[in-house]
This record gives structure tokens, sequence and C-alpha cells, in this order.
């Protein structure tokens, strides 16, 4: 089962940079009740690139894109109340359905657009 998030997060996050892409998606996460071991499944990516991400560290373009993306996706559900996850498999269920094919198609319109 995966843990929440600390409160030592949650206060970083509170006082980050909120215009770094990393903080913002700390925020709709934590918002949602996503947990970060999920989110880097999603990503392709560690655990830890999760957590410095939230902690306003460097992110790729590559991944830019995607969590551009993924916070519109997130947001989009919290306002239509699929989000917040009562509980880690609805968090698993939720991010399982996020089809990543549609991930990657949106992320090749969002790199279009920017181009």
């Amino acid at each position: 089962m995966a843990r929440p998030y600390s409160g030592k997060l949650l206060l970083e996050v509170n006082r980050a940079d909120p215009e770094k892409i990393g903080v913002q998606l700390a925020r709709v996460c934590i918002k949602a009740k996503l947990p970060a071991s999920h989110i880097a499944k999603v990503f392709g990516v560690s655990r830890m690139s999760i957590h410095s991400w939230f902690r306003g560290q460097y992110v790729r373009n590559k991944n830019y894109i995607k969590i551009k993306k993924f916070i519109e996706l997130v947001k989009l559900d919290l306002k239509k109340s699929r989000l917040p996850a009562d509980n880690i498999k609805s968090a698993r269920d939720y991010l399982d359905s996020i089809n990543k094919e549609t991930m990657n198609n949106e992320t090749r319109i969002l790199q279009q657009s920017t181009t």
C-alpha cells in the first residue's frame, strides 16, 4: 500500500514556486490523492524523479509536455468529481485508465502547436 504524502513534502510544496511545472504536478496529485509511485509509472520515471519534480527540480522538455497534459486531465476529472481517489485501488485504477496512447497523441498535438 502506498504511503500518504508526508507533512514535510506538503509544506515544501506549499512554499515552492507555483510557476514550476513539477510543483503544479505535485499540487494536483495531492488534491486528487494520486500517489507518487503510481504517477511515476504513468511517466515511466522513478518515484525519486517524481519527488524531485514535486520540489521544483528540472523537468526535461519531453516530460514537461506530458505533465502539462496530465495536469489538464486531472483538473478536468476533479471538476467532474471523478477525483479525488477514495483509496489506493481507485487511484491505481484511475491512472491505469489514462490511455498512454491518448497521452502520446495529445503530446504530439501540443508539440506541434508550440513549434
